[in-house]
C-alpha cells in the first residue's frame, strides 16, 4: 500500500484540499501530469498522422475540383463525414511591405488604407531609457501579470521536476 496521491485522487480533490499536500506529493503529482501531458501530446500527434494519411489525397482532389489549394471540405466515410481543414496561412515581408509603401506614397495613396502596421516597444530596451524618455512612453504602456508558474525541486537539485502553470 502506498501513501502516493494519485492523479484520480487529485481529480476529487478542491484546490485547497491539494495545496495542504506534502511537497514530494505535489512534486510527484506535477511530474505525473507532465507525463500525462506528454503522453496525450503523442496520442494527439498520432492520429493526426493517421487522419492525414488516410484522408489528406481525398481532400486535396476535393480542392483541386474546386480549384482551390487550402480550405474545408468534406470526405464521406461510411456513415460519417470527415471534415478536412487545410487553413490558409499568409505572411508578409516587412521590408518588402515598407518598399510597398513608399510606392503607395509616391504615387500620393495612403499607405494606412493598405498596410496595417503593429507598432511595438521591446522591453529590454525600454528598461535601458532614461526617465525623461520612459516618461514619454508610459502613457501607451500597459503591464499587467501572465500565468504564475511553478517549479517543485528537491532541495539537493538532484533532481528536477516538470514546472507548473496556474490556470
Amino acid at each position: 500500500m502506498s501513501n502516493r496521491c494519485t492523479l484520480a485522487q487529485l481529480r476529487e480533490m478542491t484546490a485547497e484540499q491539494a495545496a495542504v499536500l506534502p511537497v514530494d506529493q505535489l512534486a510527484m503529482l506535477l511530474e505525473d501530469v507532465s507525463a500525462a501531458k506528454a503522453d496525450i501530446k503523442s496520442l494527439d500527434d498520432l492520429l493526426g498522422q493517421a487522419m492525414f494519411a488516410r484522408y489528406a489525397e481525398r481532400a486535396a482532389d476535393l480542392r483541386r475540383a474546386k480549384e482551390t489549394d487550402t480550405g474545408t471540405v468534406s470526405v464521406q466515410d461510411g456513415d460519417y463525414v470527415v471534415k478536412c481543414d487545410l487553413p490558409k496561412r499568409v505572411d508578409w515581408d516587412d521590408d518588402a511591405l515598407a518598399d510597398v509603401e513608399a510606392k503607395l506614397r509616391d504615387m500620393g495613396e495612403d499607405p494606412a488604407e493598405y498596410v496595417v502596421v503593429k507598432r511595438s516597444v521591446r522591453e529590454a530596451a525600454y528598461n535601458g531609457w532614461p526617465s525623461s524618455l520612459r516618461s514619454m512612453f508610459e502613457p501607451a504602456r500597459t503591464v499587467s501579470a501572465g500565468k504564475a508558474t511553478f517549479k517543485v525541486e528537491p532541495a539537493k537539485g538532484a533532481k528536477k521536476s516538470a514546472g507548473w502553470r496556474a490556470a
